[in-house]
């Protein structure tokens, strides 16, 4: 297969204007999957939109058979903050110097764009494929995450939808198109935990039960602890706290409750129920009267090197030369709610150095590379039949 670059990236890059264009601040789509689901039919996609209260996503294939290839990503952004600190209007999709500025230009509507020019070149030059090629993509990744992915994968799986493989287009690279492949990503324990004292004068603290200085033993003890020593591919799982609370406001009075806020980022050497245990443990050891509300936002999951994996090593060398590296760093994606299903789950997209910044840019030749990437492992994966 011959690479045009050059013609790759000016189509990516005409696409991903126009989705940029389109203010979706989550959860909204502001038309954006319009304009994919427009370009995906033109080319012989057969689309469900699937709306889960005020959510659109939608769920679309090439195809019939198995294995089944899925492109996964979402086109809400995050808020823009004050827009008079961006250079420019962050929804004018302007291109200077070799960059394109925008809301969302890294996250993740330049991927969305790759994704969709990939198909369309791979569709041209092989119609009759083996397997599918699916679309999952929702405007709820952004936001509470819970009428998005998770309603789609639950949808597919009530209608015995299997995925073999998925590639999500978060923003995974660091300085060039594939220099990192997220093949997992840690899991998510929060927590908001509410222990008592008891509210008194600070001139009688006999009198009274600080919690504050009750809580700061028990927060030291856990802060320290080595919850595990993670494995070849995730890190040590860490404990931090993110935020305390306490106090009336007044400099005399001895606070009734102190409120902490905690999270765990945890690799599969541990699991909810032993860290749940191992925090009540401690906290009971200091004698502490005390609540936890517990959320668990995502399992950590892992694709081990494999057929897919190997597919976007060669894509991304065929592509740029570069040699890529594993990685599961970094905070949680919607790849969370599709690994549990056994499907192999990779992340592939532009450089992050920018994303949920002000002046959120991409470079326009990493647009090209991006769709080469995903073109290419169509290639691998999903060949012409014989």
């Amino acid at each position: 297969m011959t690479i045009d670059l050059a013609q790759i990236t000016a189509d990516t890059l005409a696409l991903s204007r126009d989705l940029i264009q389109r203010p979706s601040v989550t959860p909204k789509d502001e038309g954006c999957q319009a304009l994919m689901i427009e370009r995906l039919e033109a080319i012989g996609f057969t689309v469900k939109k699937l709306r889960f209260g005020d959510v659109d996503n939608f769920w679309a294939t090439h195809g019939q058979s198995q294995p089944r290839l899925v492109f996964a990503g979402h086109t809400d952004v995050v808020p823009t903050g004050d827009v008079d600190e961006w250079t420019d209007p962050p929804f004018d999709a302007l291109v200077k110097d070799g960059f394109l500025y925008g809301r969302g230009s890294a996250d993740m509507k330049g991927s969305l764009a790759a994704m969709v020019t990939a198909c369309e070149r791979f569709v041209k030059h092989n119609p009759n494929h083996q397997g599918t090629i699916g679309f999952l993509i929702t405007s709820d990744e952004e936001g509470p995450a819970t009428n998005g992915t998770v309603k789609v994968v639950q949808y597919l799986q009530d209608n015995n939808i299997p995925m073999d493989w998925c590639i999500v287009g978060e923003p995974s690279s660091t300085e060039h198109p594939g220099d990192i492949i997220k093949n997992g990503r840690r899991g998510s324990l929060g927590a908001v935990m509410t222990i008592q004292g008891k509210q008194g004068h600070v001139a009688y603290p006999h009198l009274a039960k600080n919690p504050i200085h009750l809580a700061a033993p028990a927060l030291a003890e856990l802060s320290q602890q080595t919850w595990d020593q993670g494995n070849e591919y995730f890190p040590p799982t860490s404990f931090q706290i993110s935020n305390i609370h306490s106090g009336t406001g007044a400099t005399n009075v001895i606070p009734g409750k102190i409120e902490v806020v905690f999270n765990f980022r945890f690799s599969t050497e541990s699991d909810q129920a032993s860290l749940e245990a191992r925090t009540n443990k401690i906290l009971d050891q200091h004698g502490l009267d005390y609540h936890i509300e517990w959320n668990l936002s995502g399992l950590p999951f892992l694709t081990e090197p494999g057929e897919l994996v190997k597919a976007a090593q060669h894509a991304i060398k065929k592509t740029n030369g570069i040699s890529t590296e594993l990685s599961t760093a970094g905070g949680t994606s919607d790849g969370r709610f599709i690994a549990p299903t056994g499907t192999q789950v990779i992340e592939i997209g532009p450089v992050n150095s920018t994303i949920h910044q002000v002046d959120e840019c991409v470079k326009v030749t990493d647009l090209g590379e991006v769709s080469s990437i995903y073109e290419i492992m169509l290639e691998q994966l999903l060949p012409t039949k014989a």
